[in-house]
């Protein structure tokens, strides 16, 4: 009983399930040495380095007569003048660069020394006058205004009003004026509109305004007048057709 009770629990140590992997073994003659991973930021800023040297040359290379672009040409001056009344030496828009019809209009003016208000203002230091600059943005807020689109015409033109102006830095002979009105609200029943304007010579504005335009009376009298024959032949017409 003592030897099957032996046999029975005596236990042999259990064989492992699965056998330990043995760890690869070099030669003696090859060696490793731990190298520091490449740096991302660094290589980015060599690319970037890169990216401007090579900008750079190619800018140095271009002359000065090309890397500037010329104004694009949307309406030119021989429309202008079929779209405005003024003549020289009031006509103060020389080329309009965008236009969204009924919307806004930008526009430029060439200031040069041969304009004629620049011997008497002023002799010494010939500065564009302010009131001037009012006018010229005026002018482009006329091209907005006298379009088809928005039903006018270059009789209906007329400078009502015009609100918080401030100026910002003088504009001089050799500047390029550009101006951008924005149409802010339109009464079309009364003839009135209120535009938005403002002028730059380089990034900054250097002039604001908030200006009115109106049409004359007699004109809206007479278009209201047209207005009202077209309803009452209107409903003329509907009553002879019921008739």
């Amino acid at each position: 009983m003592s030897a099957t009770s032996s046999s029975l629990f005596s236990l042999t140590p259990a064989q492992p399930l699965v056998q330990p992997r043995k760890l690869l073994q070099f030669p003696a003659s090859l060696s490793f040495s731990a190298s520091p991973l490449p740096s991302i930021k660094s290589n980015r800023q060599s690319n970037l380095i890169v990216c401007c040297s090579s900008q750079e040359d190619a800018s140095k290379d271009t002359p000065i007569e090309l890397k500037f672009p010329a104004f694009p040409t949307v309406i030119d001056i021989n429309q202008i003048r079929e779209i405005l009344p003024h003549r020289f030496p009031f006509l103060l828009v020389d080329r309009v660069i965008e236009y969204n019809p009924g919307v806004s209009a930008v526009a430029i003016k060439n200031v040069t020394i041969n304009d004629n208000f620049f011997p008497g203002h002023f002799p010494e230091r010939p500065i564009m006058p302010g009131v001037l600059m009012v006018e010229a943005m005026a002018q482009v807020g006329g091209i907005v205004m006298l379009q088809p689109e928005v039903g006018g015409s270059r009789d209906n033109f007329f400078f009502a009003g015009i609100d918080k102006v401030r100026f910002r830095k003088p504009v001089v002979a050799g500047d390029t004026l550009v101006m951008r009105m924005t149409l802010t609200k339109f009464q079309k029943r009364f003839g009135l509109a209120k535009m938005d304007g403002k002028a730059y010579v380089g990034a900054p504005p250097l002039a604001e305004e908030d200006c009115s335009q109106s049409m004359p009376r007699d004109l809206l009298y007479e278009r209201q007048r047209r207005r009202h024959r077209k309803l009452v032949r209107g409903h003329r017409d509907k009553f002879n057709v019921l008739l």
